[in-house]
């Protein structure tokens, strides 16, 4: 079946795995990207070869944009919302990006897919499972409550709500999913998963934040790409208005993490060290994975270990695309104390 899917946010880190996902996989779908191009997003990640196919328009433009965005919908049958502001660190350093963009780039999507519903097969929203806050039961199931902790997990929560809304009031096809943490390919060097990769392959230190006991359910981003891919083609009255999350219940620690990248990359545990707290910091998650299970199919994805391995040599063969990142890994913010550190 023919199908043209805009996807926004599609030059950043999960968006760009998607793209490459779907473009390989089904051969009569088209893809239109929208994306700003900002210090997350590059159409370095995409080959030549895709850049000059028919098949993938790119237009560089901002999701706050409603001409731009309305216009783009107009020509898609399905809408992925990926574009978003997405450091919990840099979100404390300029707040007001964030919810300009998460909240206010959302209401433009929600908008535009609103005015076309009778064209919209379904529209997709990526939301986090920074909304829930830390875990207050575990696993955790889509009915936790919200509780968001820092200014990204606020404005994600605002974009997430709105698109529930929309939803509910308009009956617009909308979806919401809620990754966990991701990593893999392409991901910012402000992630700590790829930070702590490229500090072990530098030699350099790796810092964490805390004590590292804080836990997170780790998916690879091949295995998100192919929960949204259940989506995208499941029967659309089993997902429409739904909320499911996209995770693997399996959780481990930060510091088990950066001592299994040193031993992988043959580096020695004395290059961990260790610093303040980071604001906002949620201290345990853990999806439940039961719904997705029971209405999508969704099997397990791989183990971390793998993945892992997996990652460490992405980074290791395609260090003339990160190198460039290096500068970007922290950025400023002020404590509670008013004191300068970087995160």
């Amino acid at each position: 079946m023919k199908r043209k899917i805009l996807i926004t946010g599609g030059a950043g880190f999960v968006g760009t795995n998607f793209v490459n996902y779907l473009l390989e996989r089904y051969p009569d779908y088209e893809l239109i990207i929208l994306d700003a191009l900002t210090y997350a997003g590059s159409l370095d990640n995409f080959s030549t070869r895709l850049k000059e196919s028919a098949r993938f328009t790119f237009h560089c433009g901002d999701v706050r944009d409603i001409g731009l965005v309305l216009d783009l919908v107009r020509q898609a049958d399905v809408v992925i919302h990926f574009a978003a502001e997405t450091h919990v660190a840099r979100s404390i350093y300029e707040d007001r990006r964030f919810f300009e963009t998460d909240v206010l780039g959302t209401q433009s999507v929600a908008n535009a897919v609103l005015k076309n519903r009778e064209r919209i097969e379904r529209f997709i929203h990526i939301s986090t499972s920074e909304v829930y806050g830390t875990a207050l039961r575990r696993p955790m199931s889509e009915e936790h409550p919200l509780n968001p902790i820092s200014p990204y997990a606020a404005a994600k929560a605002g974009a997430d709500r709105l698109v529930y809304s929309y939803w509910s009031t308009y009956e617009i096809p909308a979806v919401i999913l809620r990754p966990f943490n991701q990593y893999g390919p392409y991901q910012h060097l402000e992630k700590v998963v790829p930070r702590f990769i490229t500090s072990a392959l530098l030699g350099e230190p790796l810092t964490i934040h805390g004590t590292g006991e804080a836990r997170r359910d780790w998916l690879h981003v091949y295995d998100t790409c192919a929960r949204i891919d259940l989506v995208l083609h499941a029967d659309r009255e089993k997902v429409i208005g739904e909320v499911f999350n996209v995770g693997s219940g399996f959780d481990l620690d930060i510091l088990s993490i950066a001592k299994m990248i040193l031993g992988m990359v043959g580096k020695p545990e004395t290059l961990i060290s260790f610093m303040g707290d980071r604001p906002g910091q949620v201290q345990h998650h853990i999806a439940s994975t039961t719904k997705a299970e029971k209405i999508l199919g969704m099997k397990p994805g791989r183990g971390f270990k793998e993945g892992l391995a997996q990652t460490i040599r992405w980074y290791a063969d395609h260090r003339k695309w990160w190198e460039r990142l290096l500068p970007m890994r922290r950025v400023p913010i002020l404590d509670k104390n008013g004191d300068r550190e970087y995160y």
